[in-house]
């Protein structure tokens, strides 16, 4: 029997979608995630039991694939859809304010994968005008792409024409027709993540809906066409956890697909809040899964999301030349191979400032997701011929740090254009950083927050504590940013020598 972890991948993984591959040897499931601004972009996560998944490789890993070096903060690789036909892995997403609609396609789902081709209009004019593309294939062949019809740019920008659908001749990569209206839900707000499946010679279009907030679900209706016409399921919303006490919130954008088993499940999005009122969610949107029962009338019903969350872990990274970055590591707007050297030091990751700080939307950063609610991080650094430091962030607004050189020890704070520093001298250039994220300290009442940031630094064997600051600033729900905590490495000026990186953490 399946044990079905939650979330099903720790940290920033939002949007998941997934596809299962049979083979002489078992079956194999493959899950793609979004990625926004950062590269590289879109992982692939691979299972043989759905219970472990492994980060197998990226969709784009070299320039060019995703325009994102210039997007605006959550801009880039929004939603992707994957899917395997004929020995040929496929993958369809939008690459917002960047390149556009893109589908990208591999032998071995591990890559490496095409430079991705745009899906252009019908008259050749540029790309199609929407986010959250489904790709899918009818018994002749005809290839249907069902999207979200959110327009990113121009005069109507921001206008929303519902759920759209063309067919495409996928050789050309251009439209056959202009884009159709297609059932688009039951009236809640952004309609969005559509995907076609054919069950039993029906085919049933599921959607999400009610904004990726707390009002999230997933609807679904069903027709004898992909084209429709779509009856509306008389249970929407599938699932849903608004008003509700469960742990797992946001639950929608989802995917079906048969497990281990043989019987259906279902990924989709979610995040853990905490606080008082459950309002702060600190890492941000996650990937979850739940079943789904066919019900006698020929209608899915999907389960509540349960929260089951796997043991703690411990990152231990030491670097050298001779130890290339695991897939792992990321970079906000450039490769993680631009930023990082692995050759001038022995034994080190070297960052080589430019003069930007984490405010600038290009910073020299270099890090990993925070995958645990309770995480502590230590960084050993050479500030010697720099400034830099180990921060947490979700963007160029939000972001805390503890930063070190030129003699001097600073932690911060940046939320939102507000800045507070608390800053000692600094005799040493060898130290170790650390950013703790801890629960908040039992009193009377209920905690207000999600968590509380510990800054402080290891110097000659003693720990000097900097400052305490309020998890909830660096939220989802704070920074209303579609990505997640991001702890790493940075270089303000100068180069910056990183030895020893080590995150331990859990979710108790």
């Amino acid at each position: 029997m399946t044990t079905l972890y939650n979330p099903l991948v720790n940290g920033f993984h939002p949007d998941p979608s997934v596809v299962r591959v049979s083979a002489d040897d078992g079956d194999e499931w493959y899950l793609a995630t979004s990625t926004f601004e950062y590269l590289p972009g879109i992982p692939i996560h691979r299972s043989r039991d759905f219970e472990t998944w492994e980060l197998i490789g990226h969709v784009a890993t070299a320039p060019g694939q995703l325009a994102v070096e210039d997007v605006p903060t959550a801009g880039g690789a929004w939603a992707p859809t994957i899917r395997h036909r004929n020995g040929i892995f496929h993958l369809v997403i939008t690459d917002a304010m960047g390149r556009g609609m893109l589908h990208f396609t591999a032998a071995d789902a591990a890559g490496p994968w095409s430079d991705g081709d745009l899906i252009l209009k019908q008259d050749g004019s540029g790309s199609i005008d929407g986010i959250d593309p489904d790709i899918a294939w009818d018994a002749d062949g005809t290839v249907y792409i069902t999207y979200s019809g959110l327009i990113l740019g121009g005069e109507n920008s921001g206008q929303h024409l519902g759920i759209q659908q063309v067919t495409v001749d996928l050789d050309r990569h251009v439209a056959l027709e202009e884009p159709r209206s297609v059932w688009s839900g039951t009236g809640g707000q952004f309609p969005e993540a559509p995907h076609l499946y054919e069950v039993n010679g029906l085919w049933y279009l599921m959607i999400a809906e009610g904004g990726t907030e707390r009002g999230h679900g997933i609807s679904i209706a069903r027709g004898d066409s992909p084209a429709g016409p779509f009856e509306t399921a008389p249970q929407n919303p599938l699932v849903s956890a608004r008003s509700t006490i469960r742990p797992v919130q946001n639950t929608g954008h989802g995917d079906l697909v048969v497990g281990p088993d043989g019987d259906w499940l279902c990924v989709l999005l979610g995040v853990r809040p905490r606080s008082m009122t459950r309002a702060f969610s600190a890492l941000g949107r996650e990937s979850f899964v739940t079943t789904v029962r066919w019900e006698d009338n020929g209608w899915p019903a999907i389960d509540p999301v349960h929260l089951n969350a796997r043991p703690g872990t411990r990152v231990d990274v030491d670097f050298g030349s001779e130890q290339p970055l695991d897939g792992e590591w990321i970079a906000v707007r450039a490769t993680p191979a631009s930023i990082a050297d692995l050759d001038s030091r022995p034994g080190n990751l070297v960052l080589h400032g430019t003069g930007r700080t984490l405010d600038d939307s290009h910073p020299v950063f270099l890090g990993r997701r925070q995958e645990h609610l309770t995480n502590a991080a230590t960084v050993r650094v050479d500030v010697s011929a720099g400034v830099g430091g180990v921060a947490v962030r979700y963007d160029e607004r939000f972001h805390v740090e503890v930063e070190a050189g030129d003699g001097t020890l600073t932690a911060r704070a940046v939320v939102a254009g507000l800045v507070q520093e608390w800053t000692v001298p600094l005799t040493t250039t060898a130290l170790d950083l650390h950013i703790d994220s801890r629960k908040p300290e039992a009193a009377t009442g209920f905690p207000r927050t999600s968590d509380v940031f510990h800054l402080g630094a290891t110097i000659d064997g003693e720990r000097i504590e900097l400052a305490q600051i309020d998890g909830r600033f660096l939220s989802s729900e704070t920074c209303e940013s579609f990505t997640g905590r991001v702890i790493g490495v940075y270089a303000v000026s100068g180069d910056v020598a990183v030895e020893h990186w080590t995150v331990e953490g859990n979710d108790e």
